[in-house]
């Protein structure tokens, strides 16, 4: 919310409440999706986050399962 309010509610003009309603669905989908950088996403924008992320119901990348008889002592 810190973000939305300084680069587009405190830095704009609106003529009305739809107009203003319009400009801050643009500015979080196009800026704030597409192009800021979010530290919890290891300063990446959402868009390019989730295009790395594997399509639903994909199996995990994750190694396979070691059986405890293969394990060594």
């Amino acid at each position: 919310m810190k973000t939305l309010k300084q680069e587009e509610v405190d830095a704009s003009a609106y003529r009305d409440v739809h107009h203003a309603r319009r400009q801050i669905a643009r500015f979080i989908e196009d800026v704030y999706n597409r192009q800021r950088l979010h530290s919890a996403l290891d300063y990446r924008p959402p868009v390019e986050f989730e295009a790395d992320l594997p399509p639903a119901g994909a199996p995990s990348r994750s190694p396979p399962a070691v059986a405890h008889s293969e394990m060594r002592p």
